[in-house]
């Protein structure tokens, strides 16, 4: 019986080391940078003038991704765009903001006629317009939702038709928030629900498309210098408030900077992530580990 055993364990171990040892895994284990590889990929990037978009930009093309960028305003598109091309990337523009789908299809148009594919779509994106809700009109409301869920599903639907017509894998970043998962008391109604809603259109999207090879996760981060926060580092009593009560329950005590996404935005993008689909990671600082 120990003889049996012994040699029940002998083929155990021999099958595991034997998938450990396959034919990825010896170049994998001499040159495990090279999962985080894109050199020729071609990426879209929505909300490329923003902080968050802008700066995936400048990493994704300083490591020789094809670029097209997307954004409303068409100087500051220009100005992002020269600079990064500037460092050698391959960048295109389309002067767009995906709030039609003819437009969002448009964007991903763009990309194929530079380059002949979309591999990779960053949806960085959004708005945000805060007001207690008996305060805060239906506009408002709706200017939100559409900005961040709907922009989102439309660049996404644009970007999966190509995809699946033509038999192509690919990655798909949304961009979430600490606050589709808690709530927030600085008349946040419209931007945590778009929020809650972008982490459900992450899940639903992985398990459509995961026979298909498309991956589609989100980076939820808690407040990051942006644009969208510039309203947070004033004087006025609610953004003080909204400050000092996010940095009260951040274990990390401080806010975020663009840099703290980039590596987790490289690694969903990545083959590194092939086998992570419908994540929401949190780059949070400990937000909501507490």
């Amino acid at each position: 019986m120990g003889t049996e055993v012994a040699s029940d364990d002998r083929r155990r171990n021999g099958h595991a080391s034997q998938e450990l040892t396959g034919e990825e895994a010896p170049d994998i284990l001499r040159d495990p940078m090279s999962l985080f590889r894109l050199q020729g990929k071609s990426a879209v990037i929505t909300g490329a003038t923003g902080a968050f978009g802008s700066g995936l930009a400048k990493a994704l093309g300083a490591l020789g991704v094809n670029l097209t960028l997307a954004a409303g305003s068409e100087d500051e598109l220009k100005a992002i765009a020269s600079a990064i091309a500037a460092q050698g990337a391959e960048v295109h523009t389309s002067a767009r903001r995906p709030d039609t789908l003819d437009s969002a299809n448009s964007i991903v148009d763009a990309a194929v006629q530079a380059y002949g594919t979309v591999d990779l779509l960053v949806v960085a994106s959004g708005h945000n317009d805060p007001a207690f809700i008996q305060d805060m009109s239906v506009e408002q409301w709706e200017g939100v939702m559409d900005a961040n869920v709907k922009g989102a599903w439309l660049m996404a639907k644009a970007f999966g038709t190509h995809a699946i017509s033509r038999g192509q894998k690919g990655k798909v970043l949304l961009m979430s928030s600490v606050r589709g998962r808690h709530g927030n008391y600085s008349g946040y109604t419209s931007y945590c629900t778009s929020k809650g809603a972008i982490d459900a259109l992450t899940r639903s999207l992985a398990t459509e498309w995961g026979n298909y090879g498309i991956n589609v996760n989100a980076i939820a981060p808690t407040v990051f210098r942006s644009k969208l926060t510039e309203w947070m580092f004033g004087d006025n009593e609610l953004g003080r408030a909204t400050r000092e009560r996010s940095l009260s329950r951040i274990p990390l005590q401080r806010l975020g900077e663009v840099r703290d996404l980039i590596g987790m935005a490289i690694y969903l993008l990545s083959p590194a992530s092939d086998f992570c689909t419908g994540q929401v990671m949190y780059i949070d600082g400990g937000y909501t580990a507490g």
